[in-house]
C-alpha cells in the first residue's frame, strides 16, 4: 500500500478575497455621507432658558464683553503691569568697596560705559578736560571754577587759599566677563594740570568718592535706554584678569587673579557665599579658607532619614582653599584638607571658583 498525500493551494482563494475586500472598502466611502460641510447651513438652535426665561448659567459668557456706544474711549482703563525695570537696574549698578577702595560695578562692557560717563561729567559741570581710553582715564576740568561741581564734591564759599580740585575717572574690565568697574577719585592740584596725570591708588576721601559713585549710578540709570558706543574703548576689555591655569608637575589646576590680595580675598569670599559652599575656618592672613567642598546633593540626607534628622548633614571640612602672590598676581588654589579621607573635591571646587568669576 502506498500513501498518497493531497495539498489544497489557497492561492487563488486568497486572491479573490483580496480583491472582494478592496472593492468593500472603495464602495464604502461611498455608502458614508460626507458630512464634513454640514455646519456651514446648519440653523442655530435657541439657547435654553429657565424657568425665570434667563440663559441658562453655562451659556452665560465667560468673559461678558459689554456693549458700547459711538466710538468714545472707555472710562476704566487696564491698570499698567508692575515696573520691575527698578529692580533690574539696581542690580546692574552696584557700589562696592573693599579696604580703601570704592567702584560702581556695571553689567555692561566699558565701550558702552564711557560716553556715557564722559556725559555726567559734562553735565555735572566737571566738564572731560583730558582723557585715554588706552589707560581708561578721564579726568576734570579744576572743579572750583564751576558751580555745579562744587555743589558736586561738597566745597563751600569759595575763598583765596582753598586747594585747587580735580577729579578723575577711570574704567577698567570686571573680573567678571562684560562687567566694568568705574572709580571716581578727587585729588588736589597746585594749579592747573599740564595735562593727564597718572591715576592716584591712595584714596583722600572715600565717603565723598561713594557719593560720587551713587550720582552717577543714578545718572547711568536714567539713560539706560541712549547708550552710545566708544570704538575707542572697545578694546579696553581685551585682556581679562581672571586665567585658568593647568596643572603642571608642581600643582594641580588653578586660578590666576590680576588684582591685589584684599580684593581677590573679598571676590572669593562671594563666591563661596553665593554658591552656598559651607565655611569652616578662615585667615586672611594665612590666606586661605577652610570649607566643605562636596557638591549639594551629597550635603543632604536621603528620603528616609530626612524625615527624622532633616535635609541637610553638618558641614564637613574637606579641602582648604589657598590664596598667595605669584610675579603680580594672586594665585588660587585649592587641596585636600588634612584630617578628611573622603574624596577629593580640589578640582571641582577650582572649576566653581572659576565659572562664578569669569
Amino acid at each position: 500500500m502506498t500513501e498518497r498525500s493531497s495539498t489544497i493551494d489557497f492561492r487563488p482563494r486568497a486572491a479573490m478575497l483580496a480583491v472582494a475586500m478592496t472593492g468593500l472598502l472603495f464602495s464604502g466611502c461611498s455608502l458614508i455621507n460626507d458630512r464634513s460641510d454640514d455646519y456651514a447651513t446648519a440653523e442655530q438652535s435657541r439657547a435654553l432658558k429657565g424657568i425665570d426665561g434667563q440663559p441658562l448659567p453655562r451659556q452665560r459668557a465667560e468673559f461678558p464683553i459689554r456693549d458700547v456706544e459711538g466710538s468714545a474711549t472707555l472710562a476704566n482703563q487696564v491698570p499698567q503691569p508692575p515696573d520691575l525695570t527698578a529692580e533690574i537696574l539696581d542690580e546692574n549698578y552696584v557700589v562696592e568697596s573693599v579696604d580703601d577702595q570704592s567702584w560702581l560695578l556695571v553689567n555692561d562692557v566699558p565701550g558702552r560705559i564711557w560716553p556715557a560717563v564722559a556725559t555726567w561729567m559734562n553735565e555735572t559741570g566737571l566738564a572731560v578736560a583730558e582723557e585715554s581710553t588706552q589707560l581708561g582715564l578721564m579726568q576734570s576740568e579744576i572743579v572750583n571754577f564751576s558751580r555745579r561741581a562744587r555743589d558736586l564734591v561738597g566745597l563751600g564759599e569759595a575763598t583765596e587759599d582753598e586747594s585747587r580740585i580735580v577729579v578723575q575717572v577711570r574704567l577698567a574690565p570686571g573680573v567678571r566677563r562684560k562687567t566694568t568697574e568705574v572709580q571716581v577719585r578727587p585729588r588736589t592740584v597746585a594749579g592747573a594740570p599740564g595735562g593727564l596725570m597718572p591715576w592716584q591708588d591712595e584714596s583722600l576721601d572715600q565717603g565723598l568718592e561713594e557719593d560720587l559713585l551713587e550720582n552717577l549710578s543714578s545718572f547711568l540709570q536714567s539713560r539706560e535706554d541712549s547708550r552710545s558706543y566708544s570704538r575707542a574703548a572697545l578694546a579696553m576689555g581685551s585682556e581679562p584678569r581672571v586665567t585658568l591655569l593647568e596643572a603642571t608637575a608642581e600643582r594641580d589646576q588653578a586660578i590666576a587673579v590680576d588684582l591685589p590680595f584684599g580684593r581677590v580675598w573679598s571676590e572669593i569670599r562671594r563666591v563661596l557665599q553665593d554658591e552656598n559652599i559651607p565655611v569652616l575656618d578662615l585667615d586672611q592672613s594665612a590666606g586661605y579658607f577652610l570649607v566643605d567642598g562636596r557638591p549639594e546633593e551629597d550635603r543632604r540626607r536621603g528620603w528616609l532619614t530626612s524625615w527624622f534628622a532633616g535635609d541637610e548633614v553638618a558641614p564637613e571640612a574637606t579641602n582648604r582653599i589657598l590664596l598667595s602672590e605669584q610675579d603680580g598676581s594672586v594665585v588660587v588654589t585649592a587641596e585636600r584638607a588634612n584630617d578628611y579621607n573622603g574624596g577629593n573635591y580640589s578640582r571641582s571646587l577650582i572649576t566653581r571658583l572659576y565659572d562664578y568669576l569669569y
